[in-house]
């Protein structure tokens, strides 16, 4: 079961915090979550991996698309709190030096105001 839910950090931007695993059957939840808000032209999305245990190529290919859409518009994706084996996925693709990749939140937030 995925659960995908959102809230807003100050005037900085969105946070989706997900939950479960992220695969070809899930991975369509998520990805309307993102591209709703990058229709909105969200300038941050910060995305929570903290409770993602498994994530397959189509999840990966969801934030991708998503990484995407906000260089459109000058935007940032960020990911925060990947566990071992989701950041194993991200390292063997080499997507770890195309995402900005923080160990949590505060970090990633941290990283906002520079």
């Amino acid at each position: 079961m995925l659960d995908v839910s959102t809230r807003n950090i100050d005037k900085k931007g969105v946070v989706i915090a997900i939950a479960g695993d992220v695969d070809l059957y899930s991975s369509p939840e998520v990805r309307k979550v993102i591209i709703d808000l990058t229709n909105k032209k969200t300038k941050n999305i910060l995305v929570d991996l903290s409770r993602v245990s498994y994530m397959d190529s189509s999840g990966v290919a969801t934030l991708v698309e998503g990484l995407q859409q906000v260089g459109k518009y000058g935007g940032k994706l960020i990911l925060f709190g990947l566990e071992a084996s989701v950041k194993e996925v991200f390292e063997l693709s080499r997507l770890d030096k195309v995402f900005e990749i923080y160990p949590d939140e505060k970090t990633a937030l941290d990283h906002l105001k520079k």
